[in-house]
């Protein structure tokens, strides 16, 4: 993976999943239905950009056993961080070379 300059990401880019990655990106781990609410999207279509995340290898869904009603909680794995930061850093890129 080129981590160094920048790569653009296919997978990350989409808006919504771009939104969460950066949610994801500022904590260790999220609540789904926290998530839900901060990205402004229903369960289905946060459940899918979630299915597209962990497919790559980029977010690790847990849903802990125990007492009372499961939450499923989310989190950027390494390898997502540092595919987010390399997506980051294009984009950085990007907007320097139009002066922004």
């Amino acid at each position: 993976m080129n981590t160094g300059v920048g790569a653009f990401n296919e997978t990350i880019h989409p808006p919504r999943r771009l939104y969460i990655c950066s949610f994801l990106a500022t904590v260790d781990e999220a609540e789904f239905g926290t998530l839900r609410d901060a990205a402004g999207i229903s369960d289905s279509s946060l459940s899918k950009h979630l299915a597209a995340l962990a497919d790559a290898g980029y977010v690790r869904i847990l849903k802990p056993t125990g007492r009372g009603r499961v939450r499923t909680w989310v989190a950027l794995t390494t390898e997502g961080r540092e595919a987010f930061a390399s997506h980051r850093r294009a984009l950085q890129l990007v907007l320097g070379a139009i002066g922004l």
